[in-house]
């Protein structure tokens, strides 16, 4: 909770730093949403591991600091997870993991032309719920459990990478690749690797002016 508290302070002190703007470079707000194409880093006590789809909305503040540059903070509840199979006693699984989180990017941008933009930045996430459902392909028997978020880290940090186009001077379309660089598990078992977030994000906002 500190940590998200740490990006939230980070989002607010932009937002003051906004005020000092200038009226010919006016703080704009909008929303965003779209579709999440997720996944975890490689586990290897799993054989094969697909992308999980979910989606991602919120809104943002776009800030001007210069002609060129902008600085984008945002609140988003964004869905991230995978799709995974494994064998255990001889039998094989299938399991649908889904994470979502409180997601708080902050974006550096730089208007390559009047209307594409190019951005990247840190992103802070807090986890509110974990879970997943576990099937034997064997039998068709499947259990669901509901929320197992104890298990993981409930802070989530990784670095975004993304550009986007806007088609009017409200409407746009927008897409990011974030990739987690911590740890999702609470309690990784020494000599294992590290099991990181990373999605990939394309969607649509909308600036009010």
């Amino acid at each position: 909770m500190k940590k998200l508290i740490l990006g939230l302070a980070v989002t607010a002190s932009t937002l003051a730093f906004a005020q000092q703007t200038t009226s010919s470079n006016p703080v704009s707000f909008g929303v965003k949403g779209g579709m999440n194409v997720s996944s975890l880093s490689k586990d290897s006590g799993l054989d094969d591991q697909k992308s999980k789809i979910g989606f991602n909305a919120g809104v943002f503040a776009n800030i001007p600091v210069a002609t060129s540059f902008s600085i984008q903070p945002e609140v988003l509840y964004s869905q991230y997870g995978n799709k995974s199979d494994f064998t255990a006693l001889g039998t094989k699984y299938s399991a649908s993991t889904k994470l979502d989180y409180i997601a708080v990017p902050v974006m550096f941008q730089y208007n390559a032309l009047p209307n594409l933009y190019l951005e990247a930045g840190p992103e802070f996430g807090f986890m509110v719920s974990a879970k997943n459902k576990l099937k034997n392909e064997s039998n068709g028997d499947s259990t669901t459990s509901d929320n197992y978020k104890d298990n993981f880290n409930t802070f989530n940090f990784g670095i975004g990478l993304g550009a986007g186009y806007y088609f009017t001077p409200n409407l746009g379309i927008t897409a990011r690749y974030v990739a987690g660089l911590t740890d999702i598990a609470k309690n990784r078992p020494s000599g294992s690797d590290a099991v990181r977030n990373n999605v990939f994000q394309v969607g649509l906002a909308y600036k009010f002016k």
